[in-house]
């Protein structure tokens, strides 16, 4: 189970991270160690050559990774990305993106996952990218 609601983490958006608001992503699920989120398709993330941009994706893979590290260790404001390494597997379409995180492994210090991006309505044909994410961790009772 989960130790954050989709909610709760809406909640802190609002209050201290509100350009993940106006991103407009979607928490469409959220497991213990998991999580799926949807970021709604806009004609700005759109780089030249009609593609998806390299930052919208990461951007993307970064929150889902917050997510998921928050649904492991609770509420944790403080996490932060200490590494994000993002590889590029073939041209997403202009769509919605899909990212399907999972941390691998959560120490006291450091949470360590994998996530998978897919052009919505195309999962059965491959992510778009595989990207692997650490998280700094802060100390036990900080936000």
């Amino acid at each position: 189970m989960a130790l954050i609601t989709a909610e709760e983490i809406f909640e802190i958006c609002r209050a201290e991270m509100p350009l993940v608001l106006d991103l407009g992503l979607e928490i469409e699920e959220i497991g213990e160690g998991r999580c799926r989120v949807r970021q709604p398709y806009r004609a700005a993330f759109v780089r030249p050559g009609g593609t998806i941009s390299g930052p919208t994706m990461m951007g993307l893979a970064d929150c889902a990774m917050w997510i998921a590290v928050m649904s492991v260790v609770g509420k944790a404001e403080m996490a932060v990305t200490a590494s994000l390494n993002i590889n590029f597997l073939k041209r997403p379409k202009p769509v919605a993106l899909i990212a399907e995180c999972r941390v691998l492994k959560s120490g006291r210090r450091l949470a360590y996952g994998e996530i998978s991006l897919f052009s919505e309505g195309e999962e059965e044909e491959g992510p778009v990218a595989h990207v692997t994410c650490t998280y700094s961790l802060p100390p036990r009772g900080a936000p």
